[in-house]
C-alpha cells in the first residue's frame, strides 16, 4: 500500500490548520512545517512522505529554493510537490512547474481540485 502521508509546508498556521482538517477528513495523514528548512528536515527524518504541498511565498527559503534543494538531494528528489500560491498571476504556474512542481493550486484552495491532484499522484 502506498503512503498517503502529505507534508504541508506553509508559514501560515491558519493555512496548515484548514488544509490538515480537510485532508484528514479525506483519509490522508498530514505532517506540517512552518518553514521550508523544517519541512526538508522532516522529509529526511520521516522517509514516508508521499507528497508535499509547498507554499511558494515564505520568508527565509521560498518554495522555489526549497524545491531546488530537494532536487539536489538523492533521498528527496523523487518526492512529488504540488505548489501552493496566493500569487495566481500569469506565468506563475509555468514557473512552479519549471522549478520542479508536479502541479499547482492557488489560494484559496479549491479542495475538490486538490483532492483530484492527490488521487492522481499518490492514489
Amino acid at each position: 500500500m502506498t503512503s498517503k502521508k502529505v507534508l504541508i509546508i506553509d508559514d501560515d498556521n491558519r493555512n496548515i490548520f484548514a488544509l490538515r482538517a480537510v485532508l484528514k477528513a479525506k483519509g490522508y495523514e498530514c505532517l506540517a512545517a512552518l518553514s521550508a528548512e523544517t519541512g526538508i528536515e522532516m522529509m529526511k527524518e520521516d522517509g514516508h512522505v508521499a507528497i508535499v504541498l509547498m507554499d511558494m511565498m515564505m520568508p527565509d527559503m521560498d518554495g522555489y529554493q526549497a524545491m531546488a534543494k530537494m532536487r539536489e538531494d538523492e533521498e528527496l528528489k523523487d518526492i512529488p510537490v504540488i505548489a501552493v500560491t496566493a500569487q495566481a498571476m500569469m506565468g506563475d504556474r509555468e514557473r512552479c512547474l519549471e522549478a520542479g512542481a508536479l502541479d499547482y493550486v492557488s489560494k484559496p484552495i479549491n479542495v475538490d481540485l486538490l483532492t483530484k491532484m492527490l488521487t492522481k499522484y499518490i492514489g
